[in-house]
């Protein structure tokens, strides 16, 4: 589920790139405040772009200092100061890491002893953010159900993840969440699941491992996959981004959009196309 995410660097502006450097910092801190030291270990900027969406959303102004950190104890940067919704968004990195791990040992991968970094964490987080955490446990369950099912729908595989960031959506938009809002984390939730398991293809296959895309396609390798069924695959994609570009025009911004246009309208489909290609990661790493 993490490390999808991402933006187009080459398309975004200076100031964009401080701001998002600095979600990522204060949801470092965020993740520390609600969910102890070691959960910082799970910090994604899948999260951070979720902070920057939802304070754009909401409407909560994002105050920038310097500040020392953890990781930069002698020189300062740009961090963004605390709020409840990024503490709130910690837990939620935190509980989602702890998860993802937990479905990594189901599925006979390593992860026991990264887990264990997570686990005070997580209870810290469940402790204090009850209503959160049900609430990604519920979707959790039914994606595992799923799994055991052996679910060969792409569209039925991906609606837990799908469902479970409406609920997000709803969860802390709460009077404020509109249809649009809702089909938008809807179509990101679908993408996120299906770019996953699209990127796990060949392993999934070689391993015996649930997965929709060789339910659905068969097992081949990920070139033989593309040149079959490469363009039933890009417009099962294509349809998501259209979903996300109609709904992000019908959804009120209180600030400026430009960094999370450029992650969902440029960044999203570049990954897609990276994942399609079998190309490796582009690690996200901006110096300021």
């Amino acid at each position: 589920m993490f490390g999808y995410v991402k933006y187009d660097l080459p398309n975004l502006r200076v100031k964009d790139v401080v701001l998002y450097k600095a979600l990522y910092c204060g949801l470092c801190k965020g993740i520390a405040r609600s969910s102890g030291q070691a959960a910082r270990m799970g910090l994604t900027y899948d999260l951070a772009f979720l902070s920057a969406l939802l304070h754009n959303m909401m409407g909560i102004d994002i105050e920038i200092e310097q500040q020392n950190c953890f990781e930069h104890a002698i020189r300062k940067r740009p961090i963004q100061k605390a709020d409840a919704l990024t503490d709130e968004l910690g837990a939620l990195n935190t509980v989602l890491c702890y998860y993802k791990l937990t479905d990594d040992i189901e599925d006979g991968e390593h992860g026991k002893g990264r887990r264990l970094w997570f686990r005070s964490g997580f209870r810290r987080a469940k402790k204090k953010y009850p209503a959160l955490v049900a609430l990604v446990e519920k979707f959790m369950r039914e994606q595992e159900s799923v799994q055991k099912q052996k679910v060969a729908s792409l569209d039925m595989a991906a609606e837990p993840t799908a469902n479970m960031m409406q609920a997000l959506a709803e969860h802390f938009l709460s009077d404020m969440v509109t249809p649009d809002a809702l089909g938008l984390f809807y179509a990101l939730g679908k993408w996120i699941y299906l770019i996953d398991a699209l990127d796990d293809y060949e392993k999934d296959a070689k391993k015996g491992g649930y997965n929709p895309f060789v339910l659905t396609y068969g097992v081949h390798t990920r070139a033989e996959l593309m040149q079959e069924s490469g363009g039933d695959i890009a417009f099962l994609f294509d349809t998501m981004f259209y979903s996300m570009r109609e709904h992000l025009a019908g959804i009120t911004f209180h600030f400026n959009r430009d960094l999370t246009d450029n992650v969902i309208l440029r960044g999203l489909p570049l990954e897609t196309q990276r994942v399609m290609k079998g190309e490796p990661p582009v690690r996200m790493s901006v110096k300021i």
